[in-house]
């Protein structure tokens, strides 16, 4: 190979020219040391061991830069460093170039397990041996297949892309090692196309840190500097998650609080500010809304590049570990959103990364995303989807995640979600179903489960696709569970109706039991609700100030007695009154008014009422766990409905959505004696009118509603009431 193509950064093989190469390759005698430093005058060899000089490089002619030892009697090779003049500057270099072995190294074991990407690909802190000792140095690699060259630029060459060229490997990697390079340089890689022509400097697709704008750069990071103290989480007795109480607070992290300079907080501050709020509120567990490194603000981190980095706007990773150890110390779970329904093109990102559509679908049919303008991963892919998956598992091993919530399901399931007629390629058999991603998402919860046995895995799919959240051996997609869009399309359009309008929109808010055991529901009020236009919750309500926090405090009340796991988007729990911004704080100020100090006492009371009575989830997936009371009494705008946990003991529920109060309201109940409310949305506690709901709840004998006995209620305006019997 000729030694001109380092010159013109076109070299795709420098091991075969660099570092230490035979005189004759079938001798075993005669080694020439070549290096090839373009900013060099002068270039000295040193032994590593010895300490001794191995002798003077000289110029080669022709080449500038290139220098090179003859050695006609030496046979074998040996550690090295340089003493480099360049001009009045002298420097000591250990030239990356003798470290072939441990270069080829990273990709031996790649394609094995999806973890190998994250452990072995990227910029990896190893040790080296090296004469007496050993030093540090980092290896990277990177999987570029249709590159003509790729050279790794950055602190370290003063990202001069003829310094490092990267070596070829059969199987589309570039690898080398960089000796003394540690963590905090920065990185990134030339990389020309099959045509020899020069891409936009391309981010590490891999990098565990990078930099926001303009620059973009990766960084290099040691994962094993933080020490964890969450064992006891770690190490905590199983449960089953479908018969447990999980209450999720999903929020923003840029935007939840922010300082008096309008700045977001850290990670280390969300850590000492948010859960002591989450604690007191009652919530089990967090959901982030995605904290992989995106380069928009705007996009809330849906429109990810860094799937292996939090983002940086808010710490370093260790700093998320921080909050995330922290929250685990406080009982608290951590969701995040994980996207790989699509990614932008950002010119630093994966879009026609070696030139090729390596990541995506090369057919803007498949691979462009008319709603997103963004690209679409090719999931028929083996190396995107072993880096998808190992982008899942890295998130669960490095910061000890406990579930991801995977966004816009849908999107990848369909060839034609979102596309008019024309606009999308059907499958093998003519139809719209993706068979690659559907066969992505088995195999991404194969390896979650498999390997993380408490984690979760949570699907937003918002079309009626079967076994969702069904094991893959039952021929489901093997999620844990999916959000129950239906339910929350149709009770809020019920909510907004004027109540005088209710009675003919009551099946909105019957109709989620009919298909309530098809899936593992959760029943979400996410951030989706409260942008684009939507207004907040409180703002969907009909009627006056009264009357719209009534109706919002009953809804809640609903929906944490409603089968399904709970989830509420950031100012939800205090009736934010605009619509969320991500550039701006949540309107804590409101808590200074009755109003919203009594929504977010209701909610707090919810969680706690939840998370201690077994009727209300333990049986959420089971239709011994619920039974209607009366859900055909349209003409007033009433439910009611019972729960039922595995031993047998019952909470009634009763919601009445009109403004009337209903006096003499008869309910059915299994067992005669006295009951008691245990929740009323209307209490004075809540900012409601306080309408007494009785004093004497005692039963009274006569068959109602198919029970034996029935109470008699002064039902409240506006409100939901939970009931059980004393104890």
């Amino acid at each position: 190979m000729s030694v001109t193509l380092l010159e013109q950064v076109q070299c795709a093989e420098p091991f075969a020219v660099l570092g230490w190469q035979r005189i004759k390759p079938d001798s075993a005698v005669g080694l020439v040391l070549r290096v090839y430093l373009p900013q060099a005058t002068q270039v000295t060899a040193i032994a590593a061991t010895s300490g001794k000089p191995l002798g003077e490089l000289t110029a080669v002619p022709g080449c500038s830069g290139v220098f090179e030892l003859v050695l006609a009697k030496k046979r074998k090779a040996e550690a090295y460093y340089l003493l480099v003049q360049s001009g009045s500057y002298q420097y000591q270099l250990i030239d990356p170039y003798q470290f072939t072995d441990e270069a080829y190294y990273a990709v031996h074991y790649v394609t094995h397990q999806p973890e190998n990407l994250y452990r072995q690909l990227g910029a990896q802190l190893i040790r080296l041996p090296f004469g007496k000792s050993s030093i540090n140095a980092t290896r990277f690699a990177v999987y570029a297949p249709n590159a003509s060259s790729v050279s790794l630029i950055g602190d370290m060459n003063s990202w001069d892309g003829r310094v490092h060229p990267m070596q070829r490997t059969h199987c589309g990697h570039w690898v080398l090692v960089v000796p003394q390079v540690a963590a905090g340089v920065r990185y990134k890689f030339e990389i020309k196309d099959k045509n020899g022509h020069l891409l936009p400097h391309k981010a590490d697709p891999m990098a565990f840190y990078a930099e926001q704008y303009p620059s973009h750069a990766s960084l290099v990071y040691d994962h094993n500097h933080y020490q964890w103290q969450d064992s006891a989480w770690r190490h905590r007795k199983a449960t089953d998650p479908l018969q447990s109480p999980i209450s999720i607070y999903e929020l923003q992290a840029g935007s939840w609080r922010r300082s008096a300079d309008n700045q977001p907080l850290s990670y280390r501050e969300l850590a000492s500010e948010l859960i002591p709020y989450v604690l007191d509120m009652g919530y089990s567990h967090i959901e982030l809304l995605p904290v992989m490194e995106h380069p928009f603000d705007g996009s809330w981190g849906y429109q990810p590049l860094g799937l292996f980095a939090p983002t940086s706007r808010l710490g370093n990773p260790d700093d998320f570990k921080y909050f995330v150890d922290k929250c685990h110390q406080a009982g608290i779970g951590v969701i995040l959103d994980w996207v790989p329904a699509h990614f932008p093109e950002d010119g630093h990102g994966l879009a026609r990364f070696d030139g090729s559509h390596l990541y995506e679908y090369e057919d803007p049919r498949r691979g462009w995303h008319p709603d997103w303008n963004s690209c679409i991963y090719d999931y028929g892919k083996d190396y995107v989807r072993q880096f998808l998956v190992a982008s899942a598992l890295y998130w669960l091993e490095h910061f000890h995640i406990d579930g991801l919530r995977v966004d816009a399901v849908a999107s990848m399931l369909y060839w034609d979600y979102s596309r008019n007629e024309g606009e999308w390629i059907p499958n093998i058999d003519g139809g719209n179903h993706n068979y690659e991603a559907i066969s992505f998402f088995r195999w991404f919860n194969r390896e979650v489960y498999s390997k993380f046995p408490q984690a979760m895995t949570i699907a937003e799919e918002s079309t009626s696709f079967p076994m969702v959240s069904r094991p893959v051996d039952m021929g489901g997609l093997g999620f844990g569970f999916k959000w129950n869009m239906g339910w929350m399309n149709d009770s809020l359009r019920y909510m907004s109706k004027d109540p005088a309008y209710r009675r003919y929109h009551h099946n909105d808010l019957t109709f989620s039991m009919v298909y309530a055991y098809n899936e593992n529901f959760i029943l979400p009020l996410s951030h989706d609700e409260v942008v684009h236009g939507k207004g907040s919750l409180l703002n969907k309500m009909p009627g006056d100030e009264w009357q719209q926090a009534a109706n919002l405090r009953a809804y809640y009340a609903f929906m944490f007695a409603h089968p399904g796991k709970k989830l509420n988007f950031m100012g939800n729990e205090f009736a934010q009154g605009r619509e969320w911004n991500h550039t701006q704080s949540l309107d804590w100020h409101l808590l200074d008014y009755d109003k919203h100090r009594g929504m977010q006492q209701l909610l707090r009371d919810l969680n706690q009422t939840y998370r201690r009575c077994p009727p209300l989830y333990q049986l959420d997936y089971q239709q011994d766990g619920f039974r209607w009371l009366d859900h055909q009494d349209a003409d007033h705008s009433t439910l009611s409905f019972l729960r039922r946990d595995a031993s047998g003991d019952v909470i009634y529920v009763v919601c009445n959505f009109t403004p009337m109060p209903r006096s003499n309201f008869l309910l059915g109940v299994e067992q005669s004696g006295d009951y008691e409310v245990i929740l009323n949305t209307d209490s004075e506690y809540y900012w409601g009118s306080n309408y007494s709901v009785g004093t004497a709840l005692s039963s009274i004998s006569g068959s109602y509603q198919g029970l034996a006995q029935h109470l008699c209620l002064q039902l409240p305006p506006l409100a939901t009431l939970y009931l059980r019997k004393k104890r």
